[in-house]
């Protein structure tokens, strides 16, 4: 099975070779790496160009916003299954891929998905938060449950037949995406049970009261355009839960 890696990245130089070397590191064979730059004013393209042809992919242009990028990334996209590594994020060892590899094979999933551990920015080393994902049960999401978007790989075909990210939700985007394809079509899932990925701490969403309460009015929208309806404390106990899970 071939799998397609998009990192998505602006003004990104001071992190993007730490992404870029683990996605290469990975011990699986069928990879097709591309990078999605929004035509960054720093070092980026020039560090992207210095790998050469390890990347199989490379546009730098205009784009509107990171979701608008996530989704050229994936109309390029050859691979039978299909992850995004964010510019700031990292994977946590050299067998990510094989791991999700092996087990979307054995149990015949839509999908895969794992743990993350969020790291200090600048320390890497330094431990801030571990989000235990836990497997996956009917109606997890009314619950507050959502995969880390950096460790959730899915078919292509399901990118084809169920849409992509939409740029109307903002940081949202990839929980309106996850539900819309778990909780409201019912893709079947294999959970990973270890970090998956690394993550720099300080995400937009959850930086302060203000972006918490922007983010939460935009899950409520996610389930609103799916024709869905959460119960009161749905989206509440969302960011609740990612405090909670700790491995």
């Amino acid at each position: 099975m071939k799998v397609s890696i998009i990192t998505v990245v602006f003004n990104g130089a001071s992190t993007l070779n730490s992404c870029i070397d683990s996605v290469l590191a990975q011990n699986y064979d069928s990879i097709e790496y591309i990078i999605i730059d929004g035509k960054s004013k720093d070092q980026t393209v020039d560090i992207v160009k210095s790998y050469g042809n390890r990347i199989d992919k490379f546009i730098s242009e205009a784009d509107n916003g990171i979701y608008d990028a996530m989704n050229k990334g994936v109309a390029l996209a050859t691979g039978d299954i299909v992850g995004i590594l964010n510019a700031d994020d990292f994977y946590a060892g050299n067998t990510v891929i094989s791991d999700i590899v092996r087990a979307m094979r054995s149990t015949d999933a839509d999908g895969a998905y794992g743990d993350l551990q969020y790291v200090d920015a600048t320390e890497l080393n330094k431990i801030k938060r571990n989000w235990k994902s836990g497997n996956y049960r009917k109606g997890s999401f009314i619950t507050g449950w959502m995969p880390p978007h950096p460790t959730f790989f899915v078919k292509k075909s399901l990118y084809e037949k169920y849409g992509s990210f939409r740029l109307d939700l903002g940081s949202a985007a990839d929980y309106e995406l996850m539900l819309r394809m778990i909780h409201k079509s019912g893709i079947t899932l294999a959970y990973v049970p270890k970090v998956l990925v690394k993550m720099r701490a300080g995400g937009v969403s959850n930086s302060n009261v203000s972006n918490r309460i922007a983010a939460n009015k935009n899950d409520r929208l996610a389930w609103k355009i799916n024709g869905l309806k959460p119960k009161f404390y749905t989206l509440w106990l969302k960011p609740l839960r990612k405090v909670l899970q700790f491995i």
